[in-house]
This record gives C-alpha cells, structure tokens and sequence, in this order.
C-alpha cells in the first residue's frame, strides 16, 4: 500500500447534507484535503447514506431548508434511529434567529454555523468535533470495559446466592433461572396490556434480577423440612413460612454504599417478603390483599408457583403446563390478580418455549457500549438494572431463534461439569431433561468409551488461536446407533488461561 493510500484509508468520512450544489461544492472544496467526502442533495437522499453506511461516517453536515424533508426533520429521524450518538451533526444555516438555533440544539444537533462562513471556521469546528467524539468513542469503550465487569461480577454473584438456596432446598438449580424468565415474560405482557402499573424496561429488569433472591431467606431453615418428602405439619410449615421475614431482614441488613438509595435491594426485600401473598388476603407473613402487594411480589409470586407446579420435587412430580395452567386458574394454588392471569394466559406458550431452553444469558459488547452511550449522555454510570434489561432481550432473542429451529446445540461448562442442550437436542437423545450433569458418566453412555477419548485428545488440542475441532462419531440413542458429526468450539476467558473454559457445539447428523 501506497504513502497516499494509507493517508486516505486513516481519513475520517463526512456527509455533506445540502440541497444546493454550489454549497455543497464550497463545503467539499473546505474539507477534501482532509476527509473523504460523501455528498447528498435532499433529506431522503441522506437516510439512505446513512441507513447503509452510518457507521463508517464522522460527521455530518447538514442544511436546515431543504424539499421533501428539512434538516430538524433528519435530525429528529437520526436522533430516533440512533444516530446520533455516534455520528455528530453541525448545522449550516443562513439563518441565525435564536428560534433557529435553540431547535436544533434541542434535536441533538453538536454545533450550528451560520451562512456566510469562514473557511477556518468550518475547519476547526469540523476538526474539534470530530475529535471530541473520537475521545468519547475511547471513554466509552474504557466504561464499557468496566460496566461489563461488574455487570458480570452483580450477575454471578446474584446467582451464586441463589443457587445456594437452591442446593439446600433439593431442587435442580434451574428453578431461580426459570422463575427470572416466567417474571420477565409476564412483566412484559403486563407492561402492555395493563399500562395503569406504568412498568418501564427499567423497573421490568430490575424486578426480573431481584426476582433471583425471592428464596433467600430459606438459608436459614432446616434442611429436613426444606427436603421433607410428606407433608409438612403445622409446626414444620410455621417454621417454613419463617424464610419470607428472614430474607427480607437479611436484605434489611446489607450494607449499602449508596446511603438507602438503592433500588435493586428495595425491589429484592419487596419480593422476598411478600412473594408468599395472596390477592384474597390469605397468604403470609403479612396477610397483605390486593393492590396491597407490591406488584413485583405478586408476579414473583404467580411465576415461583407457576415453576414449582412444572418441576419434579422431592414431594410431587411435575405437571404438564396444561395441568398446572388448570390448577392455577382454578384457584387449588391460591388466588392471584386477575390481570396477572389473563397475563399468563396469554403467554403460555412462549413461557413452555422459554423453560425447555434453559439457556444462559448473555450480552454482547455493543449492546453494553449502547448502554454506555446512554451512562455518559445522562452523566450517570449506575444503570445496572437497565443493562440487565438488554441483557434480558439479548437472551430471549436467542432462545426465540433456538426453539425455532430443529438445530441440536449443546453448551459445556467446565466448571459445574454441565451439559445444556436445545430442546431439539434433548429430544433426538432421548433425554427427559435439557441439563445434564456429567458426573452421571452419560456421556460415556452415548458417545462410548473409545469416541469419548477421541473428543477429551481433540479438546485438548484446542488452542486459544485455533479453538474448533470436528468428529464423527456412532452415537447411542435411545432408538438405536445413528451416526454424527460434532462440531466443537472452545471458548476462552483470555489469552493467558492455560485451558478453556467452555464449548459450544452441533451435532449433525449423517444417516438421515
């Protein structure tokens, strides 16, 4: 590559916006030397640059009285569309009235110049904007960097806390998981159908991760009644009721750096204090009726029930969803806001699709870097409820997309040992459940002991630079061998970690 061709790859692109040529030709005759210049000559001439090709431009430049679609009407389309919090816009106007200029600052405009201009003028300004979002760009990325990390770090550590209470009480590990995604899915259907609780994504996110601690009080009960096969006696269940004050004390009782303001543990004592209250008044500790119950405890409460109806446990086996749709409408588990029901009702079918995934969320830079843009715009980097949110839509996508498809995925996680499967997976496996853990020596049992070996050598051979392997193997399934190919992918935490910590994988299968 050339001297010049490396100069002119490293240029910024600006899109000049102007219905008239002349202005459009002092404007690049300006900048050229500089920037590589994009030119358009009408408002929807510009949308089309900029819906292809916006995140390739620095800087637009952009009329105010033009045909068809005026500069405040792109604008206020940029500002929609996301736009503009990574492509700035300088407006260029003959007109200078402070009605003018104070619009277009309003719409998100950066700067505004007004006509006859400066040659230097426009330079600099071009130059200094440019610049001022370049290190933006780099104090988001540092932010994201380090939102990510305590995002990732409040998740775990919410998990971790829940499932503790998961293993003393007997149960599998995925009821915390499933009650965070029945929550989400009706709060989400509660948001639209009944605006009057005027939910926001915000308040939605916040409720679905605190909705992870709604059993935390249960710590403290003994785990002969928390295991106890029979039914409990009046005594037992006395003390069992115990663990909805014990929560709400322990959460009470966290040390809070935020002087009280904090809304994660206030929506976490809500919900673990009262996620045992009934709309008729009949439940406990507190014997709260209707609008009463905070309606994060309330949806907590319908969906902790709605699982434990559907999950095997150590005193009842699980029931069809149709079984426990009829016992719950039927009013045999309680009675619960009618507007809830008609929630659930409504949703049943993507909640069946959300508890057979069983997947683990996750949340892509960009999507967090979005986030950031928000944190820094607003001059706040507290928004943890809001990335839990995206987080949320980014794990529902791809559950939507699983479910859809007859694909047979499976996720390993070196740590626990655990095996997560599609559904479709399951199913062609002959398995009951979408979350094995290996220590049962299953794996043996489908791969055999020889091909077993042959994918630990392939893994083991698996470097950070080059993470695939592929095999085919004879497995054995319930309706007998069938042959497969295996794709594996490791994944790494960085580049300094001697082994991976975990493996993505398809299996595809060659006879048919």
């Amino acid at each position: 590559m050339t001297k010049k061709e490396k100069q002119r790859e490293s240029k910024r692109t600006v899109l000049i916006v102007d219905d008239t040529e002349l202005n459009r030709a002092l404007l690049t005759d300006i900048l050229a030397p500089d920037y590589d210049i994009l030119e358009a000559a009408t408002g929807m001439e510009a949308v089309g640059v900029l819906t292809s090709r916006w995140t390739g431009i620095s800087l637009v430049l952009l009329d105010v009285v033009m045909p068809d679609m005026d500069g405040f009407e792109l604008l206020s389309l940029m500002n929609k569309n996301g736009w503009l919090s990574s492509v700035p816009v300088i407006m260029i106007s003959a007109d200078a009235s402070a009605g003018y200029i104070d619009r277009a600052y309003d719409l998100g405009a950066t700067d505004y110049i007004t006509r006859p201009f400066d040659e230097q003028t426009v330079r600099r300004r071009v130059q200094n904007t440019i610049n001022l979002y370049a290190k933006q760009k780099v104090m988001e990325n540092m932010v994201t960097e380090q939102i990510m990390e305590k995002e990732r770090s409040n998740f775990q550590m919410v998990e971790i806390l829940s499932n503790v209470v998961e293993f003393r009480n007997g149960e599998s590990g995925l009821h915390v998981r499933h009650v965070r995604a029945i929550t989400d899915v009706l709060l989400q259907t509660l948001r639209r159908r009944c605006p009057q609780y005027g939910l926001t994504a915000t308040q939605i996110a916040l409720i679905t991760n605190a909705s992870a601690l709604h059993d935390i009080g249960k710590i403290s009960i003994d785990e002969k009644i928390l295991n106890k096969p029979s039914r409990l006696t009046p005594e037992e269940f006395e003390i069992m009721k115990t663990h909805t004050v014990t929560g709400a004390r322990m959460l009470e009782e966290t040390p809070n750096p935020q002087g009280g303001n904090d809304s994660f543990l206030r929506v976490a004592h809500d919900i673990c204090r009262w996620h045992h209250e009934r709309y008729d008044g009949r439940g406990y500790p507190d014997g709260l009726k209707g609008e009463e119950i905070p309606i994060s405890a309330q949806v907590v409460a319908l969906a902790d029930v709605y699982d434990a109806l559907t999950a095997t446990r150590v005193y009842k086996p699980a029931y069809p969803p149709e079984k426990a749709m009829e016992m719950i409408l039927g009013g045999e588990c309680g009675t619960f806001n009618p507007l809830l029901l008609e929630c659930l009702k409504e949703c049943a079918q993507r909640l069946k699709r959300e508890l057979d995934l069983n997947s683990d969320s996750s949340m892509s830079a960009m999507e967090i870097r979005r986030v950031t843009s928000e944190l820094l715009a607003h001059g706040e980097l507290t928004a943890s409820s809001r990335t839990l949110n995206l987080l949320e839509q980014e794990r529902g996508k791809t559950q939507f997309y699983t479910s859809m498809s007859r694909e047979m995925f499976f996720e390993y996680d070196r740590e626990s040992h655990r095996v997560t499967l599609s559904g479709w997976a399951a199913q062609e496996l002959g398995l009951t459940e979408t979350t094995i853990h290996l220590d049962t020596g299953i794996q043996e049992e489908i791969l055999g002991a020889e091909a077993l070996k042959d994918v630990n050598r392939l893994l083991a051979g698996a470097t950070y630079l080059d993470p695939d392997v592929t095999g085919e193997y004879t497995l054995e399934l319930s309706g007998g061998p069938r042959r497969f190919r295996v794709d594996l992918r490791t994944l790494w935490d960085g580049e300094d970690r001697p082994t991976f910590a975990r493996v993505v994988g398809k299996l595809t299968a060659l006879d048919g």
